[in-house]
């Protein structure tokens, strides 16, 4: 990690310190904040909470409290595990409020499986099998 004070002053122009969050306004992807430091991007987040509170610990990663992905206030991280992290998480949510297939078939009625938890399209499983039954009746 480069000399701290100089990390810092690069830092401070990137962050909008709010009542609430500190929010990144530098370069973010996938939603976090990103700095390049000695050539390699870096997590603003990450290297925030390094410089202000100390070393992530080994096996671990940083749970954004607020769920605010740009934030980079340390009282907002808090290093967990990541399945830890993953609990906490809005993961799969996205899939919940899906109204249709990638092909574009509504998951109603009929048309909707459900198989270990997961919604499947009845017209695509359909489809695939077909095409299997199919291939594998021509490699006989």
């Amino acid at each position: 990690m480069p000399a701290a004070k100089s990390l810092l002053a690069k830092l401070e122009d990137k962050i909008l310190v709010g009542d609430e969050c500190w929010e990144w306004i530098g370069a973010t992807s996938g939603g976090y904040g990103g700095l390049k430091v000695d050539g390699r991007m870096a997590k603003a987040h990450r290297l925030v909470y390094e410089l202000l509170v100390g070393p992530i610990p080994d096996g671990l990663e940083l749970d954004h409290l607020c769920r605010n992905t740009s934030c980079v206030k340390p009282s907002h991280l808090e290093p967990v595990t990541h399945a830890e992290n993953v609990r906490r998480g809005r993961a799969g949510e996205n899939s919940k409020v899906k109204t249709q297939c990638p092909q574009g078939h509504l998951y109603t009625g009929d048309n909707l499986v459900v198989t270990n938890g997961r919604r499947v399209c009845r017209t695509c499983r359909n489809a695939s099998s077909l095409r299997h039954f199919h291939r594998k009746r021509g490699q006989s």
